[in-house]
């Protein structure tokens, strides 16, 4: 079987979410079979789901840029990096890219 090249949305999700939207997609997109499956309430499935297609719109919308800046934008998406230090990094490291 030949190997596919991935498009960077799904490259570069982390195998937590990967593994989530597989479920998802064995529930026949059913978020109260999923919640269901993961012993949670439907609006904490609703929330993950809505996490991972932020980061999904991130990854997409950068396609093909520095994966250090997908990478950036997923930290400030999870809520892991607080959005003025993302912008910071980012300004960085674009400075550091053009000299």
């Amino acid at each position: 079987m030949p190997k596919l090249d991935l498009p960077a949305w799904v490259a570069n999700l982390e195998e937590e979410d990967l593994h989530f939207v597989k479920r998802l997609v064995l529930a026949s997109g059913s978020l109260k079979e999923l919640a269901a499956e993961y012993g949670v309430s439907y609006p904490t499935i609703r929330a993950r789901l809505d996490g991972v297609i932020e980061r999904v719109k991130i990854l997409d919308m950068h396609d093909g840029d520095d994966p250090l800046e997908a990478r950036i934008r997923i930290l400030v998406a999870k809520g892991e990096m607080q959005p003025k230090i993302g912008k910071d990094l980012l300004a960085l490291h674009r400075n550091s890219r053009r000299s």
